[in-house]
């Protein structure tokens, strides 16, 4: 990474639990690039004037994680087809003061559940109806998935995402079995109060062909680890975090690195 200087190109991420994964990953991108780069993640104390810092300090793209996803939609000027048909965004572009809106969240959800191979034909729990749940439940949806049952305390949210998209809905959390299961809520997650939360119960977990948590940190979430102990294949949120953030590195600098360069930041990223 160059010495700081006054024409350095900032990027940042805004989350209620930053994580170093989208600071390795994009800086060791820029270093092996050589841009005059640098990308900062932040967590903001007031939404609204952070995404106002965005655009009155001239910072070129914004990442942005659970759960700001829905909140940043009403401060943005243009939202882009991959954010507005979710009503759902995790990256902000700004041209000169004009802020774009997408979502590579669902590129990342969608590219992994074809290089998985997961059979359309599964039946799927996907617990959470935030932001990243709407991405989700989309791709399912435009992979071909018909079998799909969205689990969500909130009848409001969870029965509309439900509905949005042809599927079932169910309030309680973690209940019943299906082939494919995915965890869209931060149950697992590092540096909250339900890190060491599972969250699937045992038994769904061995009823499962196919476990998926969307939580990149840590790599190894509590419902990874029981997966892999039971020996279900997994695909882990480190695995989406890798890929959304390729998709933001390209919409941020206009330049799409080798798969080589892709692979050394995302192994930097994972060493921390």
């Amino acid at each position: 990474m160059p010495i700081l200087n006054k024409d350095m190109t900032l990027c940042i991420s805004l989350s209620a639990r930053p994580s170093n994964n989208g600071t390795r990953f994009h800086n060791h991108l820029y270093g092996q690039l050589d841009l005059n780069w640098i990308y900062k993640a932040f967590a903001p104390t007031n939404l609204k004037q952070a995404i106002a810092g965005v655009r009155g300090l001239g910072i070129r793209g914004c990442a942005v994680s659970m759960p700001y996803k829905e909140d940043v939609i009403a401060l943005v000027d243009e939202m882009d087809p991959s954010a507005k048909a979710i009503d759902s965004v995790n990256t902000i572009v700004n041209t000169d003061g004009h802020l774009k809106a997408y979502n590579t969240d669902y590129t990342a959800i969608e590219q992994l559940l074809a290089s998985n191979h997961v059979p359309t034909s599964y039946s799927v729990l996907v617990q959470g109806a935030g932001g990243m749940a709407k991405a989700t439940v989309a791709a399912l949806r435009d992979a071909g998935f018909t079998d799909v049952t969205v689990l969500a305390r909130n009848e409001t949210t969870g029965r509309a995402l439900a509905e949005q998209y042809g599927f079932q809905w169910r309030p309680e959390l973690g209940g019943g079995t299906a082939d494919l299961i995915i965890n869209v809520t931060p149950l697992g997650m590092a540096g909250g109060h339900d890190a060491d939360t599972l969250a699937f119960p045992a038994e769904t977990i061995d009823a499962a062909r196919v476990v998926f948590d969307v939580v990149a940190l840590p790599a190894e979430t509590p419902l990874i680890k029981a997966a892999r102990a039971a020996g279900k294949p997994v695909i882990t949120g480190a695995e989406v975090a890798t890929i959304q953030a390729l998709e933001q590195f390209v919409l941020y600098t206009g330049v799409r690195p080798t798969p080589e360069q892709v692979r050394a930041a995302e192994e930097f990223m994972r060493a921390q």
